[in-house]
């Protein structure tokens, strides 16, 4: 596949960006907007944590303010020595939200930034945790009560960027 120099030069800034974030704050969160012909959620993702070892993390089906908010706070937790496991919870700090932390199947689908970053081809691709958010009260998306359609927050591996 042949690019287009326009199209070159912006990812070698968008490439140069984010390794001067990364340095600077030793993570970035990527944002990725619903597109106007897409049935896909809004999600963000970290670039930074696989470099220390550790699955990079995706959450789905919030805002921008709120995905960097999540994303930095337990990004933060990875950075200060913690391994997250599949299964656990973590409560946030401001006690907003419940997260569960669950393995992301098809990370090459989502991760185009961090598998770039990497050098990573898709069939290596940098792995994943997807944070499973809980609505007010704790109820998760599996539990009954949840006030959400399941468009609202896809389980991992049902949807792609």
């Amino acid at each position: 596949m042949t690019t287009d120099p326009q199209t070159l030069a912006w990812l070698d800034q968008e490439d140069s960006r984010l390794a001067q974030t990364i340095r600077a704050y030793r993570v970035a969160v990527q944002y990725v907007m619903r597109g106007e012909e897409s049935d896909e959620p809004p999600f963000g993702y970290t670039v930074g944590l696989f470099g220390v070892g550790h699955p990079e993390l995706v959450v789905v089906g919030v805002g921008h303010e709120t995905a960097c908010r999540m994303l930095n706070t337990v990004a933060d937790l990875v950075l200060d020595g913690r391994d997250l496991l599949p299964g656990e919870v973590i409560g946030q700090e401001d006690g907003e939200r419940m997260l569960t932390v669950e393995v992301l199947p098809n990370p090459a689908e989502v991760l185009f930034s961090a598998n770039r970053f990497y050098q990573r081809p898709d069939e290596f691709s940098v792995p994943a945790y997807q944070l499973t958010w809980a609505h007010a009260g704790g109820v998760f998306p599996w539990d009954r009560g949840y006030p959400c359609p399941p468009e609202c927050q896809p389980r991992p591996g049902t949807w792609r960027a």
